[in-house]
């Protein structure tokens, strides 16, 4: 079965924007901030996208867009503002930064009940405690457990294989996999024998960036597959972490690159803006009364 996320992605944007429409009724509006420095391509086509999205589902869009140059001290001012602004719910700026940032120093500023992408060492904390308040999380991870949930794919007692460490994706991936009952294998590029891994998922999740690094003979017949890599070969195409085509042969289920995993990283953050903002409601309301 092919796990497709553009479709899921369409199919959740319809029950935001009425739940929006809703919110605005009341009187609130959710807001999210994106504020990127410099002229990164990746990072324009990103923010684009996400504007598009909040635009589409009536979330307020805030874009700050900030020459390359910019110091350290300007941007935690700027994200200083927003922390202290009432209306705005979250607060995301785009990575990778210029050199000049430190980007650790970025993300703990963000404060953390704005914290959209789940970045905050609190958040990323609350997360491998398994807590069952509520915070947001990475919302690649985030919109990969919301694809597995729709198609059936109980992570319950399953064999699931991270390949890729990073604090984006792989980790917190892993993290919540286990939070699901499965029992995980945290690999990246440089593991040894990295077939001898793979070919034991029943879930593997592939995130390193490095086109087309899982071949068919690499992936347990029947396993579900979730390719997160945007790579582009030899000819410019746009594939995957894992070649496709073969794999689609082996696979039970498999996300297809582009209209798998990408859309849902989106509609996560629009989902997480949505609920931030009805959780800083409550807490306006609980102080009121």
């Amino acid at each position: 079965m092919i796990i497709d996320g553009k479709a899921l992605s369409n199919q959740l944007d319809v029950n935001m924007k009425q739940e929006v429409a809703d919110l605005n009724a009341t009187g609130l509006y959710p807001t999210l901030v994106v504020i990127i420095v410099g002229n990164d391509p990746a990072s324009q086509i990103y923010v684009r996208n996400k504007h598009r999205k909040a635009v589409k589902l009536g979330i307020r869009s805030i874009i700050e867009r900030k020459p390359a140059d910019m110091t350290q001290a300007d941007l935690l001012a700027l994200i200083a503002k927003y922390n202290a602004d009432d209306q705005v719910h979250g607060i995301l700026v785009q990575l990778p930064l210029p050199k000049q940032i430190d980007e650790t120093a970025v993300i703990r500023a963000i404060d953390v009940k704005k914290d959209v992408d789940g970045f905050s060492p609190e958040n990323v904390g609350k997360l491998f405690a398994n807590s069952h308040e509520h915070y947001p999380v990475s919302c690649t991870p985030k919109g990969i457990m919301t694809m597995l949930d729709h198609y059936n794919v109980n992570p319950e007692g399953k064999h699931a294989v991270i390949v890729g460490d990073s604090n984006i994706v792989g980790r917190p991936m892993g993290a919540l996999l286990l939070n699901a009952g499965a029992t995980v294998t945290y690999t990246h590029i440089l593991t040894q024998d990295l077939s001898s891994f793979t070919r034991t998922a029943d879930i593997l999740v592939v995130a390193t960036g490095v086109a087309h690094l899982i071949k068919a003979g690499d992936i347990k017949p029947g396993a579900t597959v979730i390719d997160v890599g945007m790579d582009r070969d030899e000819n410019g195409k746009l594939v995957g972490d894992v070649d496709y085509d073969n794999a689609v042969r082996v696979a039970g289920n498999i996300t297809p690159v582009p209209g798998g995993v990408g859309p849902m990283t989106i509609t996560t953050l629009m989902q997480q803006t949505i609920e931030l903002a009805k959780v800083a409601n409550r807490r306006v309301l609980t102080s009121v009364h």
